[in-house]
């Protein structure tokens, strides 16, 4: 199995744990999202009962987002290639996924909750789509959350930022289960109990089946919303100004271009 620098990566009795190891706050470099496709790939031949997405003890957050720093003209191509090559492979392999949060889900942290099959997270989880306080907006969630949360509330999460607690998001039903931070292992062993019991070829005709209807339209969608990212809203001065505010620590000033 693969050693990897920003992720840990197991596979023990039918289930694959890709572990976010990017103390403090494990975000998203391009480095380390290649090393969570490497992951998945290697989970495509086998016969798995689910991936669990988990967080390393000693990180404070599920995932804080991509790094912003690596969201500037001359990298935000492969950084924008190496996030949604995850999301590809998520829906090519087709396993089970569960996401345990612990945490903030922000950003691009969130989107792969949102992708996620069940989502099991602590009464301190915390979830949102910041993106539009940089001058940019989600391509995933803007594809996945209408569906997940409904389409006025994705809406305004993504319009205006807000952050919501794990409450609201098992209400709207973006969260399976919300427990106490103490009952997170043993919730996830209570799921995993009921996965491994089943057939792992017949989940993954079941996720195929539930990816069906929307597997077309997630591909054709997202070229769509990479083109708009790319070419036109990472060419606007706005966009430019939001990265570079956050770098800076300063509230942006925004050109409105």
């Amino acid at each position: 199995m693969p050693d990897f620098a920003n992720i840990k990566f197991e596979v023990q009795d039918r289930v694959a744990r890709v572990t976010f190891n990017r103390p403090p706050l494990n975000v998203l470099s391009i480095a380390m999202m290649r090393e969570i496709n490497a992951a998945l790939n290697d989970c495509a031949q086998r016969g798995l009962a689910a991936i669990v997405f988990d967080t390393a003890e000693g990180t404070r957050a599920f995932s804080a987002g991509v790094a912003v720093e690596e969201h500037v003209p001359a990298t935000v191509f492969q950084m924008l290639d190496s996030f949604h090559g995850v999301f590809r492979t998520l829906q090519q392999i087709a396993k089970p996924t569960i996401a345990v949060v612990d945490g903030p889900a922000l950003g691009g942290g969130c989107e792969l909750v949102a992708a996620c099959d069940i989502v099991i997270a602590s009464d301190r989880a915390k979830f949102g789509q910041p993106e539009i306080q940089l001058g940019v907006f989600p391509p995933i969630a803007a594809i996945l959350l209408p569906a997940i949360i409904g389409e006025r509330r994705a809406r305004e999460l993504i319009l205006t930022g807000e952050l919501i607690e794990a409450e609201e998001a098992l209400r709207l039903g973006l969260a399976n289960y919300v427990v106490p931070p103490e009952e997170l292992a043993s919730k996830t062993q209570e799921v995993l109990g009921k996965l491994r019991a089943l057939s792992a070829s017949a989940l993954s005709m079941a996720r195929m089946a539930l990816d069906l209807g929307t597997r077309q339209s997630f591909e054709s969608a997202l070229i769509n919303v990479e083109n708009l990212y790319l070419h036109e809203l990472m060419k606007t001065e706005d966009a430019e100004e939001g990265v570079r505010a956050f770098m800076k620590k300063r509230k942006p000033e925004w050109k409105n271009k």
